[in-house]
């Protein structure tokens, strides 16, 4: 098991496992010895464990072909995907709310078809992003100067704070949108208070008191088929 250890000058050591795949990171005092770290990762082992279980254990899709038949996510709704051959390529369209038609021109590849959902995707991320971005901005007292979409392994979304910059996993564009609301939220309270602690957990009660329950949701949706490891 990889935990990340972050040197930070507080008073107490911090431990968290975070999804969507069971992420271990500490962050200890900079007085505090490798030797009380190890220790105390140690006596949290079980607590480990059993939160990296509950996130690994996770429903995943199989690995997606993009072909006609396929199941796909979209905002927590699911889609039968029709691939069609068009002279203009590269498009995809929702169909009577139940499909999503990926227009392609004839032979492209697997490859070819998920570049094509993934942008798609990305630009749709997008526009629900932008006006929750604001929203949120204003209720949390906050605002960024930048922000962005980008595929990662193992964070639904970052925070540059000096930068002041968050960024959004593309995966949201596949889970319910209050789920990509939960996120913003979270990232944008990160400007307020860089830990995981009890001042932060107060900023989230504060502006979004439900903010449990939809976590929960995020990490009880289907993760897609990738290497989700540390």
């Amino acid at each position: 098991m990889v935990v990340d250890v972050v040197r930070k000058p507080i008073k107490n050591l911090h431990l968290g496992v975070y999804p969507p795949a069971g992420r271990v990171r500490v962050a200890a005092p900079n007085s505090m010895s490798d030797e009380a770290v190890r220790l105390a990762v140690i006596d949290k082992l079980g607590w480990i464990k059993k939160q990296r279980s509950r996130f690994q254990g996770q429903q995943r899709q199989s690995e997606r072909e993009m072909v006609t038949g396929e199941t796909h996510y979209f905002f927590g709704r699911r889609y039968r995907l029709r691939v069609v051959e068009h002279d203009q390529a590269g498009q995809v369209w929702i169909v009577n709310k139940s499909k999503l038609e990926l227009a392609m021109r004839p032979g492209s590849s697997a490859g070819d078809r998920e570049r094509v959902m993934q942008q798609w995707l990305r630009v749709q991320l997008k526009v629900q992003a932008e006006p929750l971005i604001g929203k949120w901005q204003a209720v949390v007292g906050v605002e960024v100067a930048e922000w962005g979409v980008k595929r990662m392994k193992t964070k639904w979304g970052s925070c540059s704070i000096d930068a002041r910059r968050i960024w959004l996993n593309l995966e949201l564009a596949k889970k319910p949108v209050e789920c990509l609301e939960y996120i913003i939220v979270h990232e944008l309270a990160h400007l307020l208070e860089r830990n995981h602690n009890e001042r932060f957990i107060k900023i989230m009660d504060r502006r979004m008191p439900k903010w449990r329950s939809v976590r929960e949701l995020l990490n009880s949706a289907p993760l897609a088929h990738e290497s989700w490891g540390d």
